[in-house]
């Protein structure tokens, strides 16, 4: 299979439901302090190399961010590409926007599409057995993520997340 990975500077992907054809972000102006959005979308492969794929490609996306911001996009990116595999059909794709916030900071949104499932979505995760060893995913991106929403059709699968940072500015005066 092969994979297809683009990036664009201050100019956000457009990332399509299958279900509408409609685009899922749109183009977003410059921020205030200049930054702007970079995304990067890629192909994942489908089956179980789709989480170690999505992990290289957030970590590729947000090179230079704080450890623990990353640490926390890489575990939500392998586990939507996860889900994507274990519960949706071909084609997965990975998008990852990087904003620079107006007031200091970093936004990122991660979503992974698919190809759609039969399976209805929850509202909310469903409780995984205490013994299991898989079903938690979503608990972990509930966890992680300051918004998240999974979109389920027979067409297309959308699941989503927002992390937001805010740069901590050091008080005047001091080093």
């Amino acid at each position: 299979m092969r994979h297809h990975t683009s990036t664009s500077r201050d100019r956000p992907g457009c990332v399509l439901e299958r279900d509408t054809g409609g685009p899922v972000s749109a183009p977003s102006p410059k921020h205030a302090d200049g930054g702007g959005t970079t995304t990067l979308i890629t192909d994942l492969p489908y089956g179980p190399r789709a989480a170690t794929v999505a992990r290289e490609a957030v970590a590729v996306a947000l090179h230079g961010t704080e450890a623990q911001l990353l640490d926390d996009a890489r575990l939500i990116g392998s586990e939507l590409a996860t889900n994507a595999f274990t519960s949706g059909n071909p084609p997965l794709v990975l998008c990852v926007d990087r904003r620079s916030a107006a007031v200091g900071g970093l936004e990122v949104e991660i979503t992974v599409t698919d190809g759609g499932c039969l399976r209805h979505a929850h509202t909310s995760p469903p409780a995984p057995e205490e013994e299991a060893e898989s079903g938690r995913g979503l608990f972990i991106v509930e966890a992680l993520a300051d918004a998240w929403s999974l979109t389920t059709g027979a067409h297309g699968t959308r699941a989503w997340c927002r992390l937001t940072r805010v740069t901590s500015a050091s008080p005047t005066g001091t080093r």
